[in-house]
């Protein structure tokens, strides 16, 4: 075969065999296919699309040009979820640990932050000593022993995804809904999964805004994934509004603490955690349904249990022992807090979430280039919600600084993400929109 017959064939419409794109990955993985033909393959697809066969095929390429995780000496169904990203999406924290605590194993590899989205694993930095790059040996130990464990990539899991996306990142291609769906699940196949939920978020703080993109996007995950062997389904949430009332890095490992521990729980944060759990347990057979599974997790989350695999797996992975008992001890705090006082009272009826996330970016609490140090103490806390009344006594948020400026750059783009008006304006937005499973 030739790549630039490969490339020729897909920029005239027609559709690949699974040879073809099998040739293809092979090639994007030994790098024996150009940069060049890779980015014009990428565009080829960007405008003539793949198949759903084409699809499936792309994504068991990717998954096999690298390690596959061997989870058979595990008895209990492996599970995971993904995000498509939000503001204050700290969900991942709280998921892990319910669903090891009923039942399941959970080899969760999650990313960094990318553009105004907040990183699970960035969250995890802020934990001293936390150990968020273990060697497989160290990760499965942990997931076998405790039942869950968050980490980041692996060096050689997808490696042809990676080398593809570096590519389509400065060719104008990474928007493609073929090469996203592939991008996404063989990562997720590759660590040998059993059962997964996909949670893809559609609003002003997610990277598709409307809801239509959003849907579309999800019904390619779930096809895509089932026809490649793994069971998925996916969930529609909303992100018109920051999820939990903290956005940044130690404040929302923080606002996870709190949940875990019953002492503060933001109420679409608890919704949308408890129903992708509720959705996993089932798909895993550890519920008879998601209904079931959901109250499974409340009563993980209710009786502690949840808790106590979460102070295990941060131990397990060289965190404190203490950590649950004295996090605010040792998780950064920043040496300048101050309120962000709306500029007329009233009640919230908006939130450009997105505006939001680039305020803790510019309080350096996110990234604007790849190799970017990050402070883990700044972000914002109290995020007042939709509905919520603003006055005098009470902020839009609280701003965690570490300068005067940084506070008067945070309080013009928080002022400047709020809509506030009158109560009987405010919308109605259910967290969890709709149930996508196949």
């Amino acid at each position: 075969m030739l790549p630039q017959e490969i490339v020729r064939k897909k920029r005239d419409g027609q559709t690949l065999s699974s040879e073809e794109v099998a040739f293809f990955v092979k090639g994007l993985a030994d790098e024996s296919i150009t940069e060049g033909q890779v980015a014009a393959f990428a565009m080829a697809v960007f405008f003539k699309g793949l198949t759903i066969d084409e699809r499936v095929a792309l994504t068991l390429g990717m998954r096999d040009s690298g390690d596959v995780m061997d989870w058979s000496d595990i008895e209990a169904p492996v599970l995971d979820k993904h995000s498509t990203g939000g503001v204050g999406d700290n969900v991942s924290l709280m998921l892990a640990p319910a669903l090891a605590a009923c039942g399941a194993a959970v080899p969760m590899i999650s990313g960094r932050g990318l553009g105004h989205t907040g990183g699970t694993l960035d969250k995890f930095d802020s934990i001293p000593g936390y150990q968020t790059q273990p060697d497989n040996a160290l990760f499965k130990k942990v997931v076998k022993e405790v039942g869950c464990a968050v980490i980041g990539q692996t060096g050689n899991l997808a490696p042809a995804d990676k080398r593809f996306y570096a590519i389509r990142d400065v060719t104008a291609t990474v928007e493609s809904l073929d090469l996203i769906t592939a991008s996404i699940l063989s990562k997720k196949l590759a660590a040998g999964l059993q059962g997964l939920v996909l949670d893809v978020k559609w609003g002003t703080g997610a990277f598709m805004a409307e809801l239509d993109e959003a849907r579309a996007l999800a019904q390619s995950l779930v096809k895509v994934a089932n026809g490649a062997g793994l069971k998925t389904t996916a969930l529609l949430t909303d992100m018109n509004e920051p999820l939990a009332s903290a956005a940044g890095n130690a404040v929302e490992v923080q606002n996870a603490v709190d949940f875990l521990k019953g002492t503060a729980v933001d109420n679409r944060l608890w919704d949308i955690t408890v129903a992708q759990g509720g959705e996993l347990l089932a798909t895993g057979g550890l519920a008879a349904d998601g209904e079931d599974g959901a109250a499974k997790m409340r009563a993980a989350f209710e009786s502690g249990r949840a808790a106590e695999v979460f102070a295990k797996m941060v131990s397990a992975l060289y965190g404190p022992t203490d950590f649950m008992e004295k996090s605010e001890l040792y998780l950064a705090t920043a040496p300048i807090e101050a309120p962000i006082y709306a500029e007329q009272s009233g009640t919230v009826t908006g939130v450009n979430a997105r505006e939001v996330g680039l305020a803790v970016v510019a309080l350096k609490g996110g990234r604007t280039f790849a190799a970017q140090e990050i402070d883990p103490a700044v972000g914002l806390t109290s995020l007042a919600g939709i509905g919520n009344t603003v006055d005098a006594d009470a902020p839009l948020a609280i701003v965690h600084a570490q300068t005067q400026e940084q506070v008067e750059q945070a309080t013009a783009m928080v002022r400047a993400a709020y809509q506030i008006g009158e109560a009987r304006d405010v919308p109605d937005h259910p967290p969890v929109v709709e149930r996508i499973a196949s």
